[in-house]
């Protein structure tokens, strides 16, 4: 039988996109190890006072990984999270052409984490399966590399940015652990579209139709999400809304709550933020395209959004309104309430009148 994706294949395409270091050699690794299992500990506390709930599933655990480890976890999640779907196509793929689909697929998904590889910081890993090793899962990654890279370039303070790293991750992982229901809620959402997923001609007519749309409109139709989301259904396009909305709120609440808890542990935490500012903008022009096809630019974008969502809906009736979003998975917001507060709060609070 074949594989839909050669798992193998992706994780040898990835390490040589992601290049070699020598961080799990170093003395840096043991060292920046047991920074953030104090600084990850920490962080919980500032964080859990600043968003009023606590985690449900106890301590934050950190693991400091390098490139190839930060790959290998998220294969690992893949194949979980894939796995129903998966086990459905590898049936239907067999013969030459099953083989060679599913070496493009993974030289694809190899290409994509080993560039990510190289710029992500942190990680949470909400997935959580009763047949695994509990040891491996619930973790917040950090990536080692590339956050020493950074602070050797820009000469942070190894404690100052490492804090700011863990208290955005922890933050996230709070939001997951925290309120009771918001895990299997995002995981049903991304179930809803793998489920979804067809090989269906006509979505590529779609696609071409909202292209042009695009060229007449003056609209880059990549902007919504990428490819994934060119080629979508209108069932997906719902989905990928609500998940949209979601992981807006999840950002700009993240960010927010970093800012906040980082008032007083960390006085540089601004230089960090436009540090890393910069470090988007910088990129050539082929790595802004790959970042707009994968969607990766829609996610950024979601950071801002974000958080204007959450200064508007504070501004009507401060955090205590904005935690109504966490109350129940009705009461989030779609992707266009995100752009569009008011329509939110008419939504949640129709008395509530916004100030001019």
């Amino acid at each position: 039988m074949s594989s839909s994706i050669d798992w193998a294949l992706a994780e040898r395409v990835a390490a040589r996109v992601s290049g070699t270091d020598p961080f799990a050699e170093s003395y840096h690794a043991v060292g920046m190890a047991d920074d953030f299992e104090r600084l990850t500990a920490e962080a919980q506390i500032h964080v859990e006072a600043e968003v009023g709930f606590g985690s449900l599933a106890g301590q934050a655990r950190a693991r400091v990984v390098d490139r190839s480890d930060w790959v290998r976890a998220n294969i690992a999640s893949y194949r979980r999270l894939l796995r129903p779907v998966l086990e459905k196509l590898d049936e239907s793929m067999t013969g030459p052409l099953g083989v060679v689909s599913g070496k493009v697929a993974g030289a694809e998904l190899g290409a994509l984490l080993g560039w990510m590889s190289s710029r992500v910081l942190g990680q949470y890993d909400l997935l959580v399966l009763e047949d695994e090793d509990p040891e491996d899962q619930d973790l917040v990654y950090f990536v080692g590399p590339n956050i020493l890279a950074l602070e050797k370039r820009h000469s942070f303070p190894p404690e100052q940015f490492r804090m700011w790293v863990a208290l955005h991750e922890v933050t996230h992982r709070t939001q997951f652990t925290g309120v009771p229901w918001m895990r299997e809620h995002f995981l049903g959402l991304v179930t809803q579209l793998v489920d979804m997923a067809d090989s269906d001609p006509s979505r590529m007519f779609t696609a071409f139709g909202r292209v042009a749309e695009g060229v007449r409109t003056r609209r880059n139709p990549l902007d919504d999400g990428g490819l994934s989301a060119l080629f979508a259904s209108a069932e997906q396009r719902a989905v990928m809304d609500q998940v949209g909305g979601l992981m807006s709120l999840l950002e700009g609440h993240g960010d927010v709550t970093m800012d906040r808890a980082a008032l007083d542990r960390v006085p540089q935490a601004d230089r960090f933020a436009r540090a890393l500012r910069s470090r988007r903008q910088e990129m050539g022009g082929a790595q802004k395209l790959l970042q707009r096809l994968i969607g990766l630019e829609a996610k950024l974008n979601q950071y801002e959004q974000g958080e204007k969502f959450i200064a508007a809906v504070e501004e009507v009736g401060g955090p205590p309104l904005l935690n109504r979003a966490f109350e129940a998975p009705a009461n989030l917001p779609s992707q266009p309430e995100i752009v569009d507060p008011d329509a939110w709060l008419r939504r949640i609070e129709p008395v509530t009148v916004r100030s001019a």
